[in-house]
Formats: C-alpha cells, sequence, structure tokens
C-alpha cells in the first residue's frame, strides 16, 4: 500500500482537508464543551467549591499551554499532518479515561493530559489548513475550520442536555473518546500540507524559537501572544462557567442546560459571518470590531435582570465571541512564515491557555466571594478592551500579502 504522505498533494482536495481538520476541531469543542455542563453535576455530587471547580479548568487549559507551545515546535520540526494524528489520540483517550474517574484528585490528572491534546491540535489544524488553501481563500478557510468548533460545542449542549439528566456525567465522556477511533481513518486519507511539503529544509528546535522572537518578527509575537490571553480568558471565564451561573441565578439544572443551548446556537452564525469578513473587510479589522462587541456584550450581560435579558445578551454574546475568535485564528496563523508558522501559532495560543488557566479559577473566586455578576462580567470587559485597544494600535493587516 501506497503511504499517503508520498502522494502528490494537489490529489488530495483542499476540502478534504479542511472536513478532516474540522472534524478534529469539533471533538476538541465537544470535550470543552461537555465539562461546563458536567461541572456542574460533579460540584453538586463530589461536594466542589467554586473555587476547586474553577481549578479543573485551570489544569485543563495548563495541559493545553504545554501542548500548544510543544506540538508547534515538533510540527514544524516533523510535519503537521504526524502532530494532527498524535494530539488527536491523546486528547481522546484521555477524554474516554475520564468517565471512570473515582475521584476529583484522578480527574485532575486526566484533564491535563485532555489539554494536553487538544492545545496541540488547535494551533496545527489551523496550520494545516491554511498551508493547504489558495491565496484568495485562504483566511476564509481557516475561519470555516474554526466553524466546526461552533458545531462541537452545539453537540455538546445537546449531548450534555439529553444524556446528563438521564444516563449521567461519565456517559458523555465516553462519547467523547470517540475520536481515537477517528484517528485510524485519518492515518490513510491525509497528505502533508502543500507549503510545508514545499520547503527546502525543516527548522530545528532552537531556530524556531529564536526566528519567532526575532527583531523582525518579536512584535507579531506579542501581539499575538497578547490576543490570545484575552480571547482565552474571555472564553474560558464565561462560557465554562455559564451554566452554573444560570444555576446560581435560580434556574434548575434541565433550565440551565437548555439556555446555555439557545446561547450556543449564535456561535454558527458568528463565525459565518466572520468567514465573510476576514476577505471582504480584513483579518484585524475584524478581529477589533468582534474584540469590541464582546465586551459591550459582556457587560450587558452582567447587568442581565430577567429570563428574556439573559437570553438576548447571551446570544450576543456567543455570536460576538465566536467571530472574534475566527479573527484571531485568521489574524495570528499569517503572522509568521511557513518555516516557522506552526510554532508561532502554537507559542501564542499556549501563552493564552495561561488566560484560560487563570479565568475559570479567579472567576470562581470572585463568585464565591459574591461580588455580583456586574463586577465578574465588569471584569471580562476591561480585559477584552485592552485587547482591543493593543491590536489596534500595533497589529498587522495581512489581507492581500503573499506568504512567506
Amino acid at each position: 500500500m501506497v503511504d499517503p504522505v508520498s502522494l502528490p498533494v494537489k490529489r488530495v482536495s483542499a476540502a478534504r482537508i479542511l472536513v478532516s481538520s474540522g472534524l478534529g476541531l469539533l471533538f476538541d469543542a465537544f470535550d470543552v464543551g461537555i465539562l461546563s455542563y458536567v461541572l456542574v453535576v460533579l460540584a453538586k455530587q463530589w461536594h466542589l467549591t467554586h473555587t476547586v471547580t474553577g481549578l479543573v479548568g485551570s489544569v485543563s487549559s495548563l495541559g493545553m499551554a504545554v501542548g500548544s507551545a510543544l506540538a508547534g515546535l515538533c510540527a514544524d520540526r516533523f510535519g503537521r499532518r504526524s502532530l494532527f494524528l498524535v494530539t488527536i489520540l491523546i486528547y481522546s483517550l484521555a477524554t474516554g479515561l475520564s468517565a471512570f474517574a473515582a475521584g476529583i484528585g484522578i480527574f485532575f490528572v486526566l484533564r491535563f493530559f485532555v489539554g494536553l491534546g487538544l492545545g496541540g491540535e488547535l494551533p496545527v489544524a489551523t496550520t494545516y489548513v491554511l498551508e493547504s488553501s489558495p491565496d484568495e481563500v485562504r483566511a476564509r478557510r481557516v475561519v470555516f475550520l474554526e466553524s466546526f468548533w461552533a458545531v462541537g460545542s452545539l453537540a455538546a449542549a445537546l449531548v450534555s442536555y439529553f444524556v446528563i439528566p438521564s444516563s449521567g456525567w461519565r456517559v458523555v465522556f465516553l462519547i467523547g473518546a470517540i475520536p481515537a477511533l477517528y484517528t485510524l481513518v485519518l492515518r490513510f486519507a491525509l497528505p502533508e500540507a502543500e507549503r510545508y511539503a514545499r520547503l527546502k529544509r525543516r527548522s530545528t528546535f532552537g531556530e524556531s524559537v529564536r526566528n519567532i522572537w526575532s527583531r523582525k518578527l518579536g512584535r507579531r509575537s506579542l501581539v499575538a501572544s497578547v490576543v490570545w490571553f484575552v480571547m482565552n480568558y474571555s472564553y474560558y471565564g464565561m462560557f465554562l462557567w455559564l451554566p452554573s451561573v444560570l444555576y446560581d441565578k435560580g434556574y434548575s439544572l434541565v433550565h440551565s442546560l437548555g439556555y446555555s443551548l439557545i446561547m450556543t446556537l449564535a456561535q454558527i452564525p458568528g463565525y459565518m459571518t466572520a468567514a465573510w469578513l476576514v476577505e471582504r473587510w480584513g483579518r484585524k479589522r475584524t478581529l477589533v470590531a468582534a474584540m469590541i462587541l464582546t465586551a459591550l456584550s459582556a457587560l450587558a450581560f452582567g447587568f442581565a435582570w430577567n429570563t428574556a435579558s439573559l437570553i438576548v445578551f447571551g446570544l450576543l454574546l456567543s455570536f460576538f465571541m465566536l467571530a472574534a475568535f475566527a479573527g484571531t485564528y485568521a489574524f495570528t496563523v499569517e503572522q509568521f512564515p511557513t518555516m516557522f508558522r506552526a510554532t508561532g501559532m502554537g507559542w501564542a495560543a499556549g501563552f493564552g491557555r495561561f488566560g484560560s488557566a487563570i479565568a475559570p479559577f479567579a472567576t470562581g473566586w470572585l463568585l464565591g466571594a459574591h461580588l455580583g455578576y456586574e463586577w465578574v462580567f465588569g471584569v471580562f470587559f476591561a480585559v477584552l478592551f485592552v485587547g482591543f485597544v493593543i491590536v489596534t494600535a500595533l497589529g498587522k493587516e495581512t489581507k492581500g500579502a503573499a506568504l512567506d
């Protein structure tokens, strides 16, 4: 049998690479999504405080930080395709094993390994799709790739809504182990990225790190790292806690999951809007516009006064947040040349994971201190506004520019 890596890239459609990589992100989002719903149940079953519950999300994010940085380096050295398969396998097996956790200690360990694989897969898949796409639609295809995240989040909400109340939280983790089988299919379906395959030589680990922080690329790396920190802090701080926030406001578990499901529906049109704007309007403009609108939506959500306002502002928050995240991927992945692209993307995303590690814990602490949701979401507004200012002032637009 001929190894698919040796097949000419032109014989494998870019659509297959996009869909295959997108399904990997769908499973990623499913795992992140089910955790937010499972935590509502575990907090009651294992008698967890807000602080401990927040630490579960923080441990996952620490694993993602390590995974992003390491996978980016390895993808520049050994190839995008190989690392894509390895990272999917790691997080899917760890997710399946989470179903058998008997206590919070082993659950912490398994969530770190889930994060390790998940964090590595995201930047590698994004780099893989960009380097396999024609220039005129490369950013749009990156956003289409990230739109699979919204589908995965929706799947997590649906499965959690119907499965957790009837069958328990362990079953949803078993469902999350399905991607382990998916890697067997991908092994015989995907080639290496076209741009990467054309490189005359591959960078060493040290060379990759030195170059992304060189005088030429250092400012781009800094801006990208700040963007990823802001976006991860905001997304994981808000959406990991969303079912719990609704539950704390007096809604039942079933109603909390149902309202969260409704809000999740707005993510898909958010992605589709960003996919149109990044090619027509630009990567930077799309990102900064979505960031400031997300900040305003977060502030409004914190001041919501009844069920209708919660749903309306929650829908706006989901729409703009996911549009901003789509812009983050399209903006970041084009900041670096092909030889160091996965490293630049991975290290920026890895630094951003510290934001997702801090946010669940910080949000849990604020909720535990009874400061009020106005203060909690006011913090998210402030963080997003700082990111908006930095990208507006220092970010580089890459629309229409040729990739190195």
